[in-house]
């Protein structure tokens, strides 16, 4: 029986670099763009030598980058042994924390229900929504416009091809270059979550229900083993904002103390590894979250400008770097960016409340605002309820340019690109479009990309105006669903 699961993309609207130091929060909204990961035994049962068995098969397919790397993982120890070239250590590790997870906390009663499952064997296939990747070139080369109906015409999983000068396959660089949407993070915790579900450990929702609480404490398990295997496979801990929005979807973030997982660290390769994932699991982990997504009739549009990427930890280096040689200015800095980075999520709050209270009146407020530039709005209303919506939209509004002015100042202070001059034209551009709310460059910054909120029915302004500016506006929308168990193989709606 094959377990499906997936888990979304994510956009950081705020609280780039402030994410990265407790208690400073980021403001992270998950997407639908998922990452799957399709588990299924690769053995038909075998009742005879069940308890003998030792080793345990592993093959992992990707077939967007014609890759399959086949395993022996020890049921003794949970090494891996690869048999391939091609190596995911994400993957891996999410493999070995999530069966050390079985072994740390099902009862002795459930061991022979998991030896007979890992005697079968596993077969792992891994596919990526096409938003993960930057299909602009391939558009370009075809002639197509720079819209979002362009990329509609992609397969859904389109193939990834590698640079040929490459002779080393496992060094080989994918000639598509990434969105920035977080795609390590939810290929990991999709992982996790088919293998504990697989296994018995936790009961994951459906991906076409709501995410009710009593799933919550699963949730929180496969939390814990997607942001431990993620750190691990990365080498470093960090914030873990893209993999708690892959796991929980919307929400504001608090960071985790990092020596929950340093710990781990530490006493990986000196300790059974059931005994570090079992104190992992029973670890303090203080990580706060809270409930957060985009008021109704607003949506999250993405551009690509094309002007290539930028790199994130050397980026997060020079600003921690220049936090040590003005400690006080860089101080006061993340106090101005934390204060507008709150302001905004009061006035989204505002907003939501308004549409659960007074519908009729939000509605109406929205669909006008969305046909007219910003400037516009207030002169359109009269009715008290209606003034105190938009000037919850304008509050909104006021507080992106103040987030957007302190990271440029800590960009220039840290001499580093955080709103290159080239997107701020970009971002001046689109907030004076009709019906946008508000503009910036999402995460740390640089040239990947740039995000808009607008209002009501009113994208199609920007993605001209972005098309214009030679800005391809990408197909991915919030969605503020986390993981979830699909209903059956993406590839075969």
């Amino acid at each position: 029986m094959a377990v499906v699961a997936s888990a979304p993309g994510k956009v950081l609207m705020a609280g780039g670099y402030l994410v990265l130091e407790r208690p400073n929060a980021g403001i992270v909204l998950s997407t639908n763009a998922r990452f799957y990961a399709i588990l299924k035994p690769l053995y038909d049962a075998l009742e005879s030598d069940i308890l003998a068995a030792e080793w345990m098969d592993l093959k992992v397919n990707s077939p967007q980058m014609s890759r399959e790397t086949t395993y022996k993982l020890s049921l003794k120890d949970f090494t891996l042994q690869c048999l391939s070239e091609s190596r995911n250590p994400f993957v891996e590790y999410a493999v070995q924390y999530s069966i050390a997870a079985a072994y740390a906390t099902l009862d002795k009663n459930e061991r022979n229900r998991l030896l007979k499952l890992l005697s079968q064997g596993m077969d792992i296939t891994i596919l990526g929504c096409n938003d993960f990747y930057s299909y602009r070139n391939q558009i370009e080369a075809r002639g197509l416009p720079l819209v979002p109906d362009s990329l509609a015409t992609l397969q859904p999983f389109t193939s990834i091809t590698f640079n040929a000068e490459e002779s080393n396959v496992e060094n080989s660089k994918p000639e598509v270059a990434k969105t920035g949407l977080g795609s390590s993070a939810a290929m990991t915790t999709a992982v996790v979550a088919a293998l504990l579900n697989y296994l018995g450990v936790v009961d994951l929702p459906l991906y076409s229900t709501n995410q009710k609480n009593d799933k919550i404490l699963d949730l929180d398990l496969v939390h814990m083993i997607a942001q431990t295997a993620h750190c691990i496979a990365q080498g470093k801990v960090g914030s873990g904002f893209d993999v708690s929005s892959a796991v929980y979807g919307s929400h504001r973030y608090v960071r985790f103390s990092p020596n929950i997982i340093s710990s781990a660290q530490e006493t990986v390769g000196n300790t059974p590894l059931e005994e570090v994932i079992g104190d992992v699991l029973k670890g303090k982990w203080d990580h706060e979250r809270t409930k957060f997504s985009l008021p109704p009739l607003m949506n999250l549009i993405l551009g690509e400008p094309g002007s290539g990427g930028s790199s994130t930890p050397s980026m997060v280096g020079a600003v921690k770097k220049w936090q040590k040689s003005d400690p006080q200015k860089s101080k006061d800095t993340w106090n101005k960016l934390s204060e507008a980075n709150s302001a905004l999520v009061a006035q989204f709050n505002l907003l939501s409340k308004s549409a659960a209270d007074s519908w009729d009146s939000y509605k109406a407020v929205i669909t006008g605002c969305s046909m007219l530039k910003s400037e516009k709005w207030m002169e359109q209303f009269s009715e008290a309820t209606h003034v105190e919506i938009v000037k919850a939209l304008l509050g909104a509004r006021d507080a992106m340019l103040k987030i957007r002015f302190h990271m440029r100042q800590m960009g220039d202070a840290a001499g580093i690109p955080i709103e290159p001059e080239s997107q701020t034209r970009l971002l001046d551009v689109t907030m004076n479009t009709e019906g946008v709310l508000l503009g910036g460059v999402p995460g740390a910054g640089g040239f990947d990309a740039v995000f808009a909120i607008t209002l009501s029915d009113s994208s199609t302004n920007l993605t001209k105006i972005w098309s214009f500016h030679n800005v391809l506006a990408m197909l991915v929308r919030e969605d503020p669903r986390g993981v979830s168990i699909e209903s059956g193989d993406p590839r075969a709606k």
